[in-house]
């Protein structure tokens, strides 16, 4: 493994220049044709959609921001969107993010040459000196779209759009923004994300005005943190699941997963969450990372509940990479705010150490322990057919639950710890249990 990151970093080494020294004067445009690889700046030819589909820490958001800034700065009293899933991602990533358009643009091009004049944060637009002005979005309300011309629009991770599994759809947030690119003569779409084959990138990818481009995590392994090259390439790198977040690749249904594209891209299968009817249980399964930082990276938190017709829905993916301590205030957390009905733990896998773990931080949540009778694969089985019947929906797009869902198969080295987690969350609300017998201290295991 360590071999197969040094050749990466050697590979990277020979496609990308050296940084060069700052010199007084230079502008950010200048700064970044110096540092830039050649597929980070826009491609020769009459396109209208630049759809950039990267693996993670490619540097998409930097080439996305670059691109938009420059695109602004040519364009006196233009009109620009961002267009994000949520409008706390447009703003925190696209704009002021490590990468976003506060950090590629000098304060001198800002208008009144602060951030403090130029940025309205909660109204999420940003002014130039030359009156060009961006304007941030969210396809969680995609009709908002409709009305405002622009010149040019960049979309971030246009898989995780809520409204992404539609398509080129009519009055998506797709399509409304579209129909809103009549501004001068040239309007332009620059899209940043990570491959997913979701209906949206398939039919904007296959469109005779888009040109697409691409490119792998190694080739920016150089600016990437060692904790990231340690627990998330050495976890991910030579599985399917790294082809696509880490190679970039735009996979089809994985041989042997139990869950295929073609459940999550079916209409209807997405619901809002103002949309939900009256939930009779809502639990917040937990699938424990062995400790912080391991190979095992994340603690799978996932919140799902029942309707009264007994279909079931994905409510929230809260998983990370947690201590034990910031794991159970996010689980703690999830539960008072939906109101659920319990904790659900596998005591297999720490399920003791989960309820104590909550338990020291409050101890009147009910925590109920599930202890795993059968393979994960025989117990994933009968989730996914739920799946197959239409009998479950999430409230949103989910990328890395969803991901793990269509990619893992029996044997993989890399345990799915949301897809474990939501499994528990489904299995206890919709499909019963085989025996509750006591244990010794006269709590309830629940065998499944």
């Amino acid at each position: 493994m360590v071999t197969r990151i040094k050749s990466a970093q050697k590979r990277a080494a020979r496609i990308q220049p050296r940084k060069p020294l700052v010199v007084k004067g230079q502008t950010a445009r200048q700064r970044w044709l110096l540092t830039a690889r050649l597929n980070q700046l826009p491609p020769a030819g009459d396109w209208f959609v630049w759809l950039i589909l990267a693996g993670r820490g490619f540097g998409k958001t930097r080439t996305g921001a670059e691109t938009i800034a420059e695109w602004a700065r040519n364009t006196p009293r233009g009109r620009f969107a961002l267009v994000a899933q949520t409008i706390a991602d447009a703003r925190d990533t696209m704009v002021e993010g490590q990468s976003g358009l506060l950090n590629v643009l000098d304060e001198r091009e800002l208008r009144g040459g602060s951030i403090d004049t130029a940025w309205n944060r909660s109204m999420g637009e940003l002014y130039l000196r030359n009156g060009a002005k961006f304007k941030c979005f969210s396809s969680e309300k995609a009709r908002s779209l409709r009305g405002p011309q622009h010149h040019g629009a960049w979309g971030d991770e246009p898989a995780t759009w809520n409204d992404a599994d539609q398509g080129t759809a009519e009055d998506t947030t797709w399509t409304n923004l579209l129909f809103g690119l009549r501004l001068g003569n040239d309007p332009r779409v620059v899209l940043t994300g990570t491959p997913r084959p979701v209906r949206l990138i398939r039919e904007v990818k296959k469109d005779e005005g888009t040109v697409v481009t691409g490119g792998s995590t190694s080739e920016n392994i150089t600016n990437l943190a060692e904790t990231f090259k340690r627990n998330v390439i050495r976890k991910y790198e030579g599985t399917r699941l790294g082809r696509q977040e880490l190679d970039g690749e735009l996979l089809e249904d994985t041989p042997g997963a139990l869950w295929k594209y073609a459940m999550f891209n079916r209409e209807g299968f997405r619901i809002k969450l103002e949309d939900l009817p009256p939930m009779v249980r809502i639990v917040v399964a937990i699938d424990p990372q062995a400790s912080q930082g391991s190979e095992n990276a994340e603690t799978g938190i996932i919140v799902a509940g029942k309707d009264a017709a007994g279909k079931g829905y994905v409510l929230d993916d809260l998983s990370g990479d947690y201590s034990p301590t910031e794991w159970a205030e996010k689980a703690i957390g999830a539960y008072e705010y939906w109101k659920a009905d319990c904790v659900v733990a596998e005591r297999n896998n720490g399920g003791d150490m989960v309820e104590n773990t909550i338990r020291a931080v409050n101890p009147r949540i009910n925590v109920k322990a599930v202890w795993a009778s059968r393979g994960k694969h025989t117990r994933a089985e009968p989730v996914s057919a739920l799946y197959e019947k239409t009998n479950v929906q999430h409230a949103k797009i989910f990328p890395d639950l969803e991901g793990q869902m269509t990619t893992w198969v029996p044997g993989d080295k890399v345990s799915p710890d949301r897809m474990d987690a939501l499994v528990w969350a489904l299995t206890e609300l919709m499909l019963g249990v085989q025996f509750e017998p006591e244990d010794d201290t006269g709590s309830i295991v629940t065998h499944y």
